[in-house]
């Protein structure tokens, strides 16, 4: 692959707090940190996937105002390279998360601003971007007609194309059959599916069932469990890497779907570039941050040599 990885997504600046356990409505906690820090699916997961070495590119919207210089700062110290468009009189997004402090486990509320007008139009300003790559990928933050449209231009021109089904959100019909990955965790497995992913046979029939429904390989995402690549001839199950001691869970699900990428354009097979990208979100979950606990390319390697 000689074309570089575009990614469709929302970027947030995320306010995270930790506290002891989330407070209940009209109830007032005293929480253990603060600190405010960049985040979004697609934002992380173009930081993952250059940190990790690809060529990246990164569509979407900004407003004019501090959130937005946090955003270019951020892709430039990685190596992403915008193609957005700033708007006046319309935020950049942002983002709540909850951490529990003993498990690192979170909750978070996304307002993407401005990105939340993404629409099929901009996609199609973007059109020679989304062509020329050799990988395009998006998720499920910014509005769903616009994911369409970009995977549609995608797969006219022969691009390789994943979904990250996150956050959880019905499909339109068709949506699917345009993914050559769909990456979903065992929640929005579940969610697609109407299957319940509690063992790995659960999670090969989810993954079955996806790629009835169009998908042309389903990688599970099972947290401390590793990943399942299943394309309906080809069935392996990866395990988790162990990097050290869990910190945060924030970023694991975007260093696993950026370095996958990341992996498919150095030339690895699906198989390999699952577990290169097991190796990468296993390193993110022992820091702090979304964005900021994606690694780089020779922490992924070092930590793959170990197996």
């Amino acid at each position: 692959m000689t074309g570089p990885i575009v990614i469709l997504g929302v970027f947030v600046a995320a306010a995270a707090y930790r506290a002891d356990r989330m407070p209940k409505i009209g109830e007032t906690l005293l929480g253990n940190s603060f600190a405010l820090a960049p985040g979004g699916k697609g934002s992380n997961q173009a930081v993952a996937a250059a940190r990790a070495g690809a060529e990246t590119r990164f569509l979407t919207k900004l407003g004019r105002d501090t959130f937005a210089d946090m955003a270019f700062s951020v892709w430039k110290e990685a190596g992403v390279t915008p193609a957005v468009t700033q708007h006046d009189g319309q935020p950049t997004g942002s983002a709540f998360i909850f951490l529990e402090e003993a498990t690192g486990n979170n909750a978070i509320i996304i307002c993407p601003g401005v990105a939340g007008t993404i629409a099929p139009e901009d996609i199609e300003n973007w059109r020679g971007e989304i062509e020329n790559a050799s990988v395009f990928m998006t998720q499920l933050e910014q509005p769903m007609d616009a994911a369409v449209r970009a995977l549609q231009i995608a797969r006219e021109a022969r691009v390789t194309t994943i979904l990250n089904t996150a956050p959880a959100a019905d499909l339109p019909d068709g949506m699917l059959s345009l993914c050559d990955y769909v990456t979903p965790n065992e929640h929005e497995a579940e969610g697609l599916t109407g299957i319940q992913v509690g063992t790995l046979n659960d999670a090969r029939r989810a993954a079955d069932r996806l790629i009835e429904m169009g998908a042309g390989a389903a990688i599970l995402t099972l947290g401390e469990n590793g990943a399942l690549y299943h394309d309906g001839k080809v069935s392996e199950h990866v395990p988790a890497f162990d990097a050290g001691r869990v910190r945060e869970t924030t970023g694991a699900g975007d260093a696993f779907n950026g370095a996958f990428a990341a992996a498919l354009t150095r030339g690895m097979t699906p198989v390999d570039a699952v577990r290169f990208a097991c190796a990468a979100a296993a390193i993110s979950v022992t820091r702090p941050g979304a964005a900021a606990s994606s690694p780089r390319l020779g922490e992924i390697e070092a930590l793959l040599a170990t197996k």
